[in-house]
């Protein structure tokens, strides 16, 4: 089929183009991370068809401390070079260094993955911010953990993330243990990935009944390098002599955790997606921020056999498995 310049399907195309937004979207972390696929795949499902998406990785997991204002700055060049007509910030990092540079602009801005206080980065009440928070559903868990998995004592294992940090001043108060339903969890975040590997096999010994693996994503070596994830949860998996629990998805499988009642980053990305869809219809009324959407039952099949764990019936009929 032939277009004439003024057809009517040229003329559709043309209102098509001229309707199409473009969307940056900063990823406090790298396109290889789970987690950044796992929202990515909500927001493309919810925008990509209408919309282009332009992402720019700050890298803030692999990359030392050091460097991360110069990549927020690259970001800021980027954001400047495309005029976007709404931004997207992915997680702590993107809104603690991106966000208050958006302020004084008319640009709709969408953050997810927050799991600090709005308030903390200063934009709470910014007229042009909304988004989804993000809560690791710690109380869930232990309740769940409590049905199939009888435990006094719990070990969770943190990174040194900003993200990490958060939950430590958020959910603990700044303190190193908190006592949830009659089980005491002790926090321990870790740096380097010889201390966490010490942690994980001394956990029967300080009488923990299980751990909970949480985030791993910044773990170094003795030299400062990067250590690998997949090398991180899978060394863990096999050497763990109490059984291991996650918060997240990307955290469960057949050499990972068992299982738990985690969150989905893509059911954030969709979330997110449809916020950026209100903003961008330029509703007068703010677009109110929301928290992500309720968590699942996740567990490996193999990891379950492994422990000899069998879930309660109620639990195993709410559960997708992952093998």
């Amino acid at each position: 089929m032939t277009l004439t310049r003024w057809s009517p399907l040229w003329l559709l195309l043309l209102a098509f183009c001229s309707q199409a937004k473009t969307i940056l979207v900063v990823e406090s972390y790298h396109a290889e991370y789970l987690w950044d696929q796992s929202y990515k795949q909500g927001l493309e499902d919810t925008l990509g068809a209408s919309h282009k998406l332009v992402y720019f990785e700050m890298d803030t997991k692999r990359l030392p401390v050091a460097q991360h204002a110069q990549r927020a700055e690259a970001a800021w060049q980027q954001y400047l070079r495309l005029k976007p007509d709404l931004v997207v910030l992915a997680d702590d990092n993107a809104l603690k260094y991106i966000g208050p540079k958006l302020l004084n602009t008319d640009t709709p801005v969408v953050y997810l993955g927050i799991n600090a206080n709005p308030r903390t980065y200063g934009i709470a009440d910014a007229p042009n911010f909304s988004g989804v928070m993000e809560r690791p559903l710690l109380i869930r868990s232990i309740l769940m953990l409590k049905k199939f998995n009888p435990a006094n004592k719990v070990l969770l294992l943190l990174d040194d993330s900003e993200t990490s940090r958060v939950i430590k001043e958020d959910v603990f108060s700044g303190k190193d243990a908190l006592t949830i339903a009659g089980v005491y969890i002790e926090l321990k975040r870790i740096k380097h990935f010889s201390h966490w590997k010490t942690h994980v096999l001394t956990a029967k010994e300080q009488q923990y009944d299980a751990l909970i693996v949480g985030l791993y994503h910044t773990l170094t070596n003795e030299q400062g390098q990067h250590v690998n994830v997949n090398e991180v949860i899978e060394w863990t998996s096999e050497n763990t002599q109490v059984p291991p629990f996650g918060f997240w998805d990307f955290s469960i499988g057949t050499d990972k955790n068992i299982g738990g009642y985690v969150i989905f980053g893509y059911e954030e990305g969709k979330l997110a997606g449809k916020i950026a869809l209100d903003m961008l219809k330029g509703r007068k009324t703010r677009v109110r921020p929301t928290t992500g959407g309720q968590g699942r039952f996740v567990f490996s099949k193999r990891q379950l056999l492994k422990w000899k764990i069998t879930l309660p019936s109620d639990v195993y009929k709410k559960t997708t498995f992952v093998e």
